[in-house]
């Protein structure tokens, strides 16, 4: 990917307007302001080796304004390495908070003011969007006081609205999960005060089978989801446990930012948005079966339509987003099955905590629909788990025949990536 041409103003060399907000970091308090200072090259792709690395990387861009990259090493192969140094970037390895750096293959001047972030590579390899300060901050208006969990690895996109909110709004405090607090963070977030969360689907479904009264004793006001597709099961029981919380679901990516938010504890969004066009709003439209969004949140050269390469259907009155077009397709002898839409079936049965669903190839029909599901630990007084036979008899009560899965595996943990996803 060439480097954007264009130059965004430097950040004004002064501490951001969250400066003063508490942040928690493996237990430990402190502001951002405390945080440790070192000396950053330009352009440079920080490397974090833990939450306060990454936090510290992001205060010395708002205050410098330096060309900045962030990553976790876990995420820079040898090939990404390569391409990173060749684009000019100098690859700094904050290794116990000292730096250390490896020059670029192919020096370049800087652009000031200019953010990057890595795409999850979902679709293939990692690439990189450019940003600014400013266009990844999508809040601006006045908040609560509010103190927030942030479970995201650091320099992704859900990362960055966190941390921008906290950055630049007083009274946005932060409570950050490292990935070995990730099993018991409700014990954290209680202890801390945390009374707002954001995660993936899979980030909250795990925390609710691996311990829900955990979870229930935190005392949250503001539940957020993104970062795959959310379906109905899981805002009730969310609502379920957290009956007076707003709970919010948020469509974002990197390329096209924030561009769709839904608060009223419903899967999908309103048909009535499709093509709606409002100053300062991102356009949403369909076209074929794929969710195209115009939006003023844009990365670097992604202005007007982008087709997202996700795949929604309109059922009844709200546009539903499946999956993604290159994985939620199955052709069953020529019938197309959609594969979240089977998924959101299986999570909706009470006994199903999680649910993942792929084609298998299969003789005749060319593919076969199967699933793999992990148990929910209490399926009520005295009931059993769904065994495979249960599951299949549920799905075809609910979905034409050769949508039911043929083979259904039982697993005993959720899986997820450092992403909080399951590739689902």
């Amino acid at each position: 990917m060439t480097p954007a041409t264009s130059h965004a103003s430097a950040a004004p060399h002064r501490e951001p307007a969250g400066a003063g907000n508490r942040l928690v970091v493996g237990g430990a308090a402190l502001a951002w302001s405390a945080l440790p200072e070192f000396a950053l090259p330009a352009p440079a792709a920080v490397l974090a080796h833990g939450a306060r690395d990454a936090l510290a990387a992001a205060r010395h861009h708002a205050v410098h304004g330096t060309e900045l990259l962030i990553t976790t090493g876990s995420r820079v192969d040898a090939a990404l390495r390569a391409e990173l140094l060749d684009a000019g970037f100098a690859l700094t390895d904050l290794a116990d908070g000292e730096p250390l750096t490896v020059p670029p293959a192919r020096p370049r001047a800087a652009e000031p003011g200019r953010l990057w972030l890595l795409t999850s590579g979902s679709t293939g390899r990692p690439k990189r969007v450019g940003h600014t300060l400013d266009s990844l901050t999508t809040v601006r208006g006045d908040q609560p006081d509010r103190t927030w969990l942030c479970p995201y690895a650091p320099g992704t996109y859900a990362w960055w609205q966190v941390v921008t909110l906290s950055l630049t709004q007083p009274g946005q405090h932060l409570v950050v999960v490292e990935p070995d607090q990730l099993d018991d963070w409700p014990a954290l977030a209680a202890a801390h005060g945390v009374d707002a969360a954001s995660g993936t689907p899979t980030f909250w479904r795990r925390t609710i089978y691996r311990d829900a009264d955990a979870l229930a004793r935190v005392p949250l006001r503001q539940i957020t989801l993104g970062g795959e597709p959310v379906d109905q099961a899981i805002l009730d029981q969310l609502r379920d446990l957290f009956p007076a919380a707003r709970i919010s679901w948020i469509y974002a990516s990197s390329e096209i930012g924030a561009a769709i938010v839904v608060h009223d504890g419903r899967a999908g969004f309103p048909v009535g948005w499709l093509d709606r066009s409002a100053p300062g709003r991102p356009t949403l439209s369909v076209r074929g079966e794929e969710l195209v969004i115009t939006s003023p949140y844009h990365g670097v050269g992604l202005d007007g339509p982008v087709r997202t390469g996700d795949r929604v259907q309109v059922r009844d009155d709200r546009v539903l987003i499946t999956g993604r077009l290159d994985s939620d397709e199955i052709n069953v002898g020529g019938s197309k099955v959609s594969a979240g839409l089977v998924r959101d079936v299986l999570t909706a049965h009470p006994g199903v905590a999680w649910a993942r669903v792929t084609g298998r190839r299969a003789p005749v029909l060319g593919r076969m629909v199967v699933a793999e599901v992990v148990p929910s630990p209490a399926t009520g007084a005295g009931a059993e788990p769904p065994d495979e036979a249960a599951l299949v008899r549920w799905c075809a009560d609910r979905l034409p025949e050769h949508a039911v899965p043929r083979r259904i595996r039982v697993l005993t943990e959720i899986p997820v990536k450092e992403t909080l996803k399951s590739d689902v």
